[in-house]
């Protein structure tokens, strides 16, 4: 899972979330030939798109794959069930695709499936220990909405929605050696509240320390999230679960002067060689994985920003440049 983007010289891990909510996208043969021609080495799959999946195979790309949120009840009720959903969408592929994580469910914390999480997890792990695939990781992706605080980031507790299925979640993660996977948007903390939150501290270009916790200090709101997402866990009793960023970016379009490519490219160039080059103030050793939301923009998603997350267009032009010349 490396490649070299923009004034980065050395590996790192980054990969690129494939979303498909448009009606204008490219094929997925095309899509995997645009990740390779731009030496994308990971990709982050929502659900089990059979085209995408068969259109990877030999690529050499990393894949994390998503369970959808509907299927996770029927999967921790049943191993069956787990065993019929692991049999369509990666027994076929496991010759031709590295999976790299199996995610159960995207934002589903809190919510109705949150608690058969922990137990959909546990069926998946068990294919995969009985086939002897432990290089594939079994975990979920969580937004920062399950914290009931993160400011300053050693506040950082879980909600009383969410905190009984992360317990359980956490256990899970800390038995396989398995990271939690958090969609980290300082895009959205900084355009609920500009007046209080400096647009160089989300975009990782303060020159200076911003926010002192104790004897932590923090030059950027990315790190921070992280951070009140690790103190969350210690609160648990949890220290030996890693996090790694499913999801962030910045839109290039939707909201005014605070969405423009030249914001989006600085952010996604900082966040690539900040995770290159260092942990959080709280884990300085912690080594970070990530994925860029997203490789397109979506015109099926809400109107406003969510539609202008791309790096590309689905003419596969640029929207701005963070990656070399192929």
């Amino acid at each position: 899972m490396y490649t070299q983007i923009g004034i980065i010289e050395a590996s790192v891990d980054v990969g690129v979330c494939y979303g498909m909510m448009g009606d204008n996208l490219p094929a997925s043969t095309d899509v995997v030939s645009l990740y390779q021609k731009y030496g994308i080495q990971s990709m982050r799959l929502f659900d089990p798109n059979s085209s995408a999946l068969q259109a990877l195979q030999g690529s050499q790309i990393d894949i994390s794959l998503g369970v959808k949120n509907e299927d996770i009840q029927d999967i921790a009720s049943s191993q069956d069930a787990a065993n019929s959903w692991f049999e369509t969408n990666v027994a076929p592929y496991l010759n031709d695709i590295q999976f790299l994580y199996i995610t159960v469910g995207n934002e589903a914390i809190p919510g109705d499936s949150a608690s058969y999480i922990a137990p959909a997890m546990q069926n998946i792990q068990i294919i995969l220990s009985s086939q002897n695939l432990a290089g594939i990781k079994v975990t979920t992706v969580v937004s920062t909405g399950i914290l009931e605080s993160s400011y300053p980031p050693s506040t950082g507790v879980f909600s009383s929605e969410a905190r009984s299925a992360m317990i359980d979640i956490l256990e899970f993660l800390s038995t396989q050696g398995a990271p939690l996977m958090v969609n980290v948007y300082p895009y959205f903390v900084y355009a609920q509240d500009p007046d209080n939150v400096r647009l160089d501290y989300a975009l990782f270009t303060a020159s200076d320390p911003v926010v002192q916790d104790g004897n932590l200090s923090y030059q950027n709101l990315f790190d921070a999230i992280v951070d009140a997402i690790y103190w969350a866990m210690e609160n648990e009793g949890v220290t030996d679960v890693s996090v790694v960023v499913s999801e962030t970016g910045w839109p290039s379009d939707g909201n005014g002067n605070f969405t423009t490519p030249d914001l989006a490219a600085t952010y996604n160039r900082n966040f690539i060689q900040h995770i290159a080059q260092n942990g959080t103030p709280k884990r300085p050793q912690a080594r970070i994985e990530g994925y860029i939301f997203a490789m397109f923009n979506e015109d099926l998603k809400s109107d406003g920003v969510e539609q202008h997350f791309g790096l590309f267009e689905p003419s596969m032009q640029p929207v701005y440049s963070i990656f070399p010349p192929p």
